[in-house]
């Protein structure tokens, strides 16, 4: 056993989970191991987040318990907070690098004495979904968000490595793959450039070249625009049922087009609904999960409200829900009429209200079909259940006795309830 010992943390998002598990892999590679229980690590690899504020300080206070708990160890800070802030990051206790930019990592590697540089990931830790980044980079200007300051440079994978990486996940026994980038509907945009448009490999394209691919898994998105909700991506939705999951998180944010317009969005409410509506008229019950954020500058009780209906309108499976934070460096942190923790806080919880509505209709809509069930874990309450994620994406419990954690199940839904369903398999 290798004397190096590593420890990771990581903050954020799906790309800083996939970029941690890569420098993890290239690591171990060259000699590293985790550390286990109360091991000094020689290295630690802090990704960061900071899309908010509160990302910006747990990323500190991470760098720092790791200093203290790891005194001897070399700290390497990598993120969109060593993008944003590297100066500061470097004044930290015991942190020896910070990468600016992520396509440094095979550079960091050789750095780290890593000779064979992987181009792709072939686990991710003892989770039995793996998510697979295939783009990175937005050209969006959103008034909210600092991620296009911080990410900036649009690119993506070649489609051949995402279909190696991707089959290599599968024979690994990985039976849920979760595409994700930082604007992943763009996937594509930048190789294409100067290629006519048969040539070009966008989304839609990389889908169906993965459910090709002959591997017992199946594949999901991770979030994307409306606007990138396209005949062509629904088409290939619609021609794999067994390989695509029935499910689409669709970015709405708010359902009022003055709090859009404020927010630099791309479309109005009308179109996002019209998006949803194009996609239920060619797949069975899917589901449609979004993001949304309640309290934004100015807005209004009648733009919040608007909100609301929309959201009943497209029945959302799923939303998460966030009161506006600030950023600091972004339009929005300086407009007028922020709005008080007290109001923000009660239109989440209203919100949260209608998300039980939909998401308990949805639910009940799920009552006699069959899905396709990832059984992820036990339940923690109760040892003879079993929790597993539908291709649909909402939770499913089985009978523990019945299955194997990992494997993928046909369960017939036999009653739902607003947090779940339940069924036996077939």
């Amino acid at each position: 056993m290798s004397d190096l010992k590593l420890k990771t943390v990581t903050l954020g998002c799906k790309v800083n989970q996939y970029e941690t598990e890569l420098v993890r892999e290239g690591l171990s590679r060259g000699g590293y191991r985790d550390a286990v229980d109360d091991e000094s690590a020689d290295v630690c690899v802090v990704n960061t987040c900071t899309v908010t504020n509160e990302g910006d300080s747990k990323s500190r206070q991470t760098i720092r318990r790791l200093a203290r708990d790891n005194p001897n160890s070399r700290i390497v800070v990598m993120g969109c907070y060593a993008t944003r802030a590297p100066s500061e990051l470097k004044q930290l206790p015991n942190v020896s690098e910070v990468v600016i930019d992520k396509r440094e990592i095979p550079d960091l590697l050789g750095r780290m004495g890593v000779i064979d540089i992987p181009n792709g990931i072939s686990k991710f830790g003892d989770r039995h979904r793996a998510y697979v980044k295939v783009q990175d980079g937005c050209l969006l200007r959103c008034s909210f968000c600092i991620i296009p300051y911080v990410r900036p440079e649009m690119y993506s994978r070649p489609s051949g490595e995402i279909v190696e990486e991707v089959a290599r996940l599968a024979g690994n026994g990985f039976r849920e793959i979760v595409l994700t980038g930082i604007h992943l509907g763009h996937y594509g945009v930048d190789l294409n450039k100067g290629k006519p448009k048969a040539d070009w490999v966008r989304l839609a394209k990389l889908m169906e070249k993965l459910s090709q691919i002959d591997a017992d898994f199946r594949v999901r998105l991770s979030s994307i625009e409306a606007t990138e909700v396209t005949k062509e991506l629904i088409a290939v939705m619609a021609k794999y049922p067994d390989k695509i999951c029935p499910h689409l998180h669709i970015s709405m944010q708010s359902g009022s087009d003055s709090v859009l317009r404020r927010m630099r969005r791309r479309w109005g409410s009308q179109r996002f609904i019209d998006r949803c509506k194009l996609l239920k008229d060619s797949i069975d019950k899917p589901s449609i999960s979004t993001d949304i954020i309640v309290g934004f500058p100015g807005e209004t009780e009648a733009e919040f409200q608007e909100t609301c209906q929309v959201s009943e309108t497209v029945g959302f499976s799923k939303i998460h829900i966030f009161p506006f934070s600030p950023r600091k460096g972004t339009p929005a942190a300086e407009m007028p009429d922020q709005i008080p923790g007290d109001v923000k806080s009660d239109r989440r919880a209203r919100l949260a209200a209608v998300e039980d509505k939909t998401r308990e209709a949805y639910y009940q809509s799920l009552v006699g079909d069959t899905l396709d069930v990832l059984i992820e874990a036990e339940d923690r309450d109760d040892a003879s259940v079993a929790l597993g994620t539908s291709c649909r994406y909402a939770p499913v419990y089985v009978d523990r006795s019945q299955v194997e954690i990992g494997e993928r199940y046909q369960v017939k839904i036999d009653r739902a309830q607003s947090q779940r369903v339940m069924g036996t398999l077939v």
